[in-house]
């Protein structure tokens, strides 16, 4: 009867953490950027890129994404981050160069204070590992850059590639 009453008080231990980090994982999910619709005063000629075909053994890729305040009143750029461990991102004004930034949760990313005046123009870098994921990060890949301004709001860059041995 002991036994019985350990496993099953083991068993509800069990059920209650998983729920935890479950609900904790719903609220936080420091691993994964959001994607929130809505309108944001950036804008970018090109908000997607695609790398083709890249081989992991030619090392890292990089692309170069412009962005604009597109309004009339100045914006206030507040986070850069990526979607995963195998991008980073650095953003250049005439002024300022901060990052390379990667993923949420995989270091410390700082906050980013950088104004951009009305139509005024910044370029996010975004470099891509091919190898970081090894053997099995062969085949298609999504990766976005996220510039985050003082409503909160991010604005999302995207790049593909298919990644070959």
């Amino acid at each position: 009867m002991d036994n019985s009453k350990n496993v099953l008080i083991g068993i509800g231990f069990v059920v209650v953490v998983i729920g935890a980090l479950f609900i904790w994982g719903k609220q936080s999910s420091p691993g994964v950027a959001p994607i929130v619709s809505g309108t944001s005063a950036l804008s970018a000629v090109e908000t997607s890129f695609d790398f083709g075909s890249i081989s992991m053994a030619a090392g890292k890729v990089k692309h170069v994404f412009s962005i604009r305040n597109g309004s009339s009143t100045p914006v206030r750029l507040t986070k850069l981050y990526t979607s995963c461990m195998c991008t980073t991102a650095q953003l250049m004004t005439l002024a300022k160069k901060v990052g390379p930034y990667g993923m949420p949760g995989h270091g410390f990313i700082p906050g980013i204070d950088i104004t951009l005046a009305p139509q005024e123009e910044a370029v996010v870098e975004a470099v891509f590992d091919p190898a970081a994921h090894g053997p099995a990060g062969v085949g298609k890949i999504e990766r976005a850059v996220f510039v985050e301004t003082e409503t909160g709001l991010p604005f999302e860059l995207r790049f593909t590639a298919q990644v070959t041995p």
